[in-house]
């Protein structure tokens, strides 16, 4: 067997003629810079909506499976909504009107928890005997006549059942209130991006993205709508979605202005630009009316309050001064 020596080991014998050690060098960079510029171009380039729409996919996936991995830990935080959730799917009270209508309630007060509704239910289940007994026990420590010992429990239950119906009406018209007071501003910002060549769904994702400080309900209700616009197969399914969930008159209108812009082709700038200043237009109104109804509901606190003392500073001195006089007599 011949030995290997060192002139075998030379690259330039198995080169082509006329190509040198330098040519190959310089090759073999010059591949390596485009293998370079390629995997930075793949990485850098813009993403097609099927690849955009994957990668959502997958970080969907990664986020549900830390979060069933992280359910252990929180399993005994979790306990007490376990023991009503049993209590609420034994009675199959999921399935009645009541939750049919809790679940408009809570959409339209923003809870959007999924244990939010099995609290709901539970706690209309729970909080009328609970009352009641709290207060059959004080009744028992008052002397009252033997008809209304149980009127004061009567009351406290029909209180407990509708104590949780009554705090989401009161959350849902403060939250409506400040959905009211967003649709002017909104509205300015979707005619700049209806006029810059935004489609309705980029609208709503840019416009959201911009109230998020400002006005955190609406942007949240104009992100799930877009959201919804994207992912249902018909886009009146979420514009109907959208009017359950917030209940409110100028929200109605801009959604009504969305279909038949869509429907009838007219301008979206347009429409939303009048829409726009009807509906300053009618904030106006309204702040209008409030001043007009300001003296009427200063009468009552006038007279109850500021009367009295008046008439207690001007006619107390004259007051005093003849009982004096009386008295001398």
């Amino acid at each position: 067997m011949n030995a290997i020596t060192a002139g075998d080991l030379d690259i330039g014998r198995w080169l082509p003629s006329g190509v040198g050690t330098n040519d190959v060098i310089a090759g073999l960079a010059a591949l390596a810079v485009l293998t370079a510029i390629l995997a930075m171009w793949q990485t850098l380039r813009p993403k097609d909506r099927v690849e955009r729409r994957l990668e959502q996919i997958a970080e969907r996936r990664e986020t549900m499976r830390r979060e069933a991995l992280s359910m252990r830990a929180r399993r005994q935080s979790l306990r007490p909504v376990s023991l009503m959730r049993a209590a609420v799917a034994r009675l199959d009270l999921l399935r009645s009107q009541h939750a049919a209508e809790a679940r408009i309630e809570l959409a339209r007060a923003g809870i959007r928890s999924p244990d939010a509704m099995v609290a709901y239910l539970f706690g209309r289940l729970a909080l009328p005997p609970l009352l009641a007994l709290i207060a059959v026990a004080y009744a028992s420590l008052l002397p009252l006549p033997g008809a209304l010992r149980f009127a004061p429990a009567a009351a406290a239950a029909g209180l407990g059942f509708y104590a949780p119906k009554i705090y989401l009406a009161n959350v849902a018209s403060r939250r409506s209130h400040k959905l009211r007071l967003a649709v002017p501003d909104s509205l300015d910002l979707m005619v700049i991006c209806a006029e810059a060549g935004l489609s309705l769904d980029a609208t709503l994702v840019r416009v959201s993205r911009e109230l998020a400080a400002t006005y955190p309900e609406f942007a949240e209700e104009l992100a799930i709508t877009a959201a919804e616009l994207t992912f249902l197969p018909d886009r009146k399914l979420a514009f109907d979605n959208l009017n359950t969930r917030t209940d409110s008159p100028p929200i109605r209108a801009i959604v009504n202005t969305l279909q038949q812009t869509a429907k009838f082709g007219t301008p979206l700038a347009h429409s939303l630009r009048v829409l726009s200043a009807e509906s300053r237009a009618a904030r106006l109104t309204r702040a209008e009316e409030k001043a007009a109804k300001l003296p009427a509901m200063l009468t009552v606190p006038m007279i109850v309050f500021i009367l009295p003392t008046l008439f207690i500073v001007l006619l107390g001195p004259v007051a005093i001064s003849v009982m004096d006089l009386f008295g001398r007599h």
